[in-house]
């Protein structure tokens, strides 16, 4: 999974954000707010992985249980998807 070209990862007032830009500006009209651990994950996602990677990566930035990252990544992946973020 890689997230599609046209959005950036910004800090905004302490907060991450994620906006479109370009061409998905048009047809994406909104922000999205990440958590620490998300944004982590969109950053990673910006080149091609999968979710074995993903739960690797989780693993070693963070302590974690390998159950409990590969849950959120899951779910990470699952919204990129359904939301078409994802190539």
């Amino acid at each position: 999974m890689k997230i599609k070209k046209g959005f950036i990862l910004r800090n905004v007032g302490g907060e991450c954000v994620v906006v479109p830009v370009g061409e998905m500006s048009k047809s994406f009209h909104g922000m999205i707010n990440l958590n620490e651990t998300g944004s982590f994950l969109w950053n990673f996602f910006t080149a091609e992985h999968t979710a074995d990677e993903a739960v690797a990566a989780l693993l070693g930035e963070y302590d974690v249980a390998e159950e409990l990252a590969r849950a959120d990544v899951e779910r990470f992946m699952e919204t990129l998807t359904k939301n078409g973020f994802a190539e």
